[in-house]
């Protein structure tokens, strides 16, 4: 049986551009679905946040370029202004259905971000 399950990301860029933040979202977006076996079908919505250093473009703009996402709901916010955190960082809550039990969920934790959770991180900053 198929349920909702979370699926938590995060990537760095070195400098706030355009191509490069487009970039870094899509990889990010792509690995977790790879992780996750996850078909454009499966996916419920994405909740993506930046941190406030990264104006240049909305991070979600990359994954609405895609047709098979076409109707996938996409939300874009700035991460809390919290002195000492990560800086140049987009993070992704995936919402997916998938038959995947919350311990075989694989988390995708990329770059600089892997210091996020390093409890969790395993092979490559893979989770």
């Amino acid at each position: 049986m198929k349920v909702v399950r979370g699926i938590r990301g995060a990537i760095t860029v070195d400098r706030d551009e355009r191509e490069e933040i487009k970039q870094a979202s899509l990889e990010l977006f792509t690995q977790i679905l790879a992780e996750n076996e996850l078909s454009p079908d499966d996916i419920a919505g994405v909740f993506i946040t930046a941190t406030p250093d990264l104006r240049s473009v909305f991070p979600a703009e990359v994954i609405r370029e895609q047709e098979c996402f076409r109707y996938v709901p996409i939300l874009c916010a700035q991460e809390m202004d919290v002195e000492g955190a990560l800086k140049k960082c987009i993070r992704m809550l995936v919402l997916a259905h998938t038959s995947k039990g919350p311990q075989e969920v694989r988390h995708v934790y990329l770059r600089g971000a892997q210091s996020l959770r390093k409890d969790l991180c395993q092979r490559g900053g893979k989770m």
